[in-house]
C-alpha cells in the first residue's frame, strides 16, 4: 500500500494526508499560514519541496529526500552525526510525522477539540519517472478546481503554482521545476490542459483524491 512505502534519500515521492473522518484541517485562513510555518521548520531540513496545495480537509506536496540533510532541527540527532546516518528514511519519516503531530495538537488546542486530526499513517507514493512528476504538478495545482472550491485553480491561494511562477525568493526548488517544463510559459501552458477523469484517477492516491 502506499502508505507503507519508506522515504528512501535521493527518491521523489507525492506526500498526502486528510483529515481523520474526512474533517477539516484548516478551519480558518491563519491555519494555512501556520501550516506551511510548520512545514518550513520540520520538513526543510529533510527534504526538497517542489509543488504543494493545501485543501480544507487534505493536502498533497511533491518532495524529494535529501540525501545530505540541513539544519539544527534534526530528531535526535545533531548535524555532525548526519554523515553516514545508516536510517535516513526513518528520520525522514518522523519529520513528516512530527509535522502532522504538531499541526494536530495547535488545532486541538485553539478550536477546543480532542482525538487525532489526520488519518494514520500520512500517504507516499514513489515518483519514479519524469513524465509522472510533470503529471503530479499539474494535477497538486488543478486540485482545487477539480473538487469545485475555485472556478479557475489559478486563484486558489494555498498552493504553490503562483509562487512557481514568480520570482521573489522562496524555499521551492523553482528552477528544478521550470527546467522540468522548459520554462514559464512551458509551465503555464501545460497547467492549461485540462485532466481527463482516467488521467485524474491514475494519479490519485488509492481511496483519496
Amino acid at each position: 500500500m502506499s502508505k507503507s512505502v519508506s522515504l528512501e534519500p535521493g527518491k521523489y515521492y507525492h506526500v498526502y494526508s486528510r483529515g481523520n473522518n474526512r474533517e477539516s484541517i484548516f478551519v480558518e485562513e491563519r491555519n494555512h499560514g501556520y501550516f506551511l510555518r510548520l512545514y518550513a521548520y520540520y520538513i526543510e531540513p529533510v527534504a526538497e519541496t517542489f509543488a504543494y496545495c493545501l485543501m480544507r480537509n487534505h493536502f498533497h506536496v511533491l518532495v524529494r529526500v535529501r540525501e545530505v540533510l540541513l539544519g539544527e532541527n534534526l530528531t535526535g540527532l545533531a548535524p555532525a552525526d548526519l554523515t553516514g546516518f545508516r536510517n535516513l528514511s526513518g528520520l525522514a519519516k518522523q519529520h513528516f510525522s512530527n509535522l502532522l503531530n504538531a499541526y494536530a495538537k495547535a488545532v486541538n488546542k485553539a478550536y477546543g477539540r480532542t482525538g487525532a486530526l489526520f488519518e494514520r499513517p500520512f500517504g507516499r507514493i514513489e515518483v519514479a519517472s519524469d513524465a509522472y512528476f510533470a503529471r503530479l504538478v499539474v494535477y497538486i495545482h488543478r486540485n482545487p478546481q477539480k473538487h469545485g472550491f475555485v472556478a479557475d485553480f489559478r486563484d486558489w491561494p494555498y498552493s504553490s503554482y503562483q509562487t512557481l511562477l514568480a520570482r521573489q525568493a522562496t524555499r521551492l526548488k523553482r528552477e528544478e521545476v521550470l527546467e522540468w517544463f522548459g520554462g514559464r510559459a512551458d509551465l503555464a501552458a501545460a497547467h492549461e490542459q485540462e485532466m481527463t477523469d482516467r488521467e485524474a484517477l491514475e494519479l490519485a492516491p488509492e481511496d483519496f483524491d
